[in-house]
C-alpha cells in the first residue's frame, strides 16, 4: 500500500520518535522505499550583511546531509531500502512540493505539540502539511505528550 514513505525530519530526538512507526508501516506492507528529508531554512532577510550566506546556507546543508546518513545507515542495516535528501526552503512548503514530486505515498513526521501563542509565534510544519498536502498525512505524538489546550 505505501511504496515510498517520506519522512520529514528536523535533527531532533522529538522528530526521531516516528521511526520506530516507520520502521513497522514499512516491515508491514513492504515499503519500497523510505526517503529521510531535512529541509534547510534560508537565512531571514534581515540577518547582519557581515554574515556570509552562501557559507553560513553551505554549512547548514553539510550537518543536514551527516545527520541523514546517520539515521539511513540505522535504517538500512534493518533492511530497509532508504533514500536521504537535504532541500532548502520553506518546510512545509518544500516537503509538500517534494511528496507531490516524487510520488511520495505516505508523509510520516512527528508533531512538537504546541499549542496556543507558543503555536502561532512557531508555526506548525505538520499542522501545515495536514491542511495542505494531497498525500496522506501520518502524525506521531512523542511519549509524555500533554496537549496544551
Amino acid at each position: 500500500m505505501y511504496e515510498k514513505i517520506l519522512v520529514p525530519l528536523d535533527g531532533s530526538e522529538l522528530a526521531e520518535c516516528v521511526l520506530p512507526h516507520v520502521r513497522a508501516i514499512a516491515a508491514a506492507s513492504g515499503t519500497g522505499q523510505v526517503v529521510l528529508l531535512r529541509v534547510v531554512e534560508p537565512l531571514p532577510a534581515g540577518t547582519p550583511p557581515a554574515v556570509d550566506f552562501e557559507v553560513v546556507q553551505k554549512a547548514g546543508v553539510k550537518a543536514a546531509e551527516g545527520y541523514l546518513a546517520r539515521i539511513k545507515a540505522q535504517l538500512s542495516k534493518e533492511g530497509l531500502n532508504v533514500e536521504a535528501k537535504v532541500l532548502t526552503g520553506r518546510p512545509a512548503e518544500t516537503i509538500i512540493d517534494f511528496a507531490q514530486g516524487n510520488k511520495v505515498d505516505l508523509i510520516a513526521i512527528a508533531t512538537h505539540g504546541r499549542s496556543g501563542i507558543r503555536r502561532w509565534v512557531f508555526g506548525s510544519v505538520a499542522d501545515r502539511l495536514v491542511r495542505s498536502s494531497s498525500v496522506p498525512v501520518l502524525l506521531i505524538r512523542p511519549k509524555g505528550f500533554e496537549s496544551g489546550i
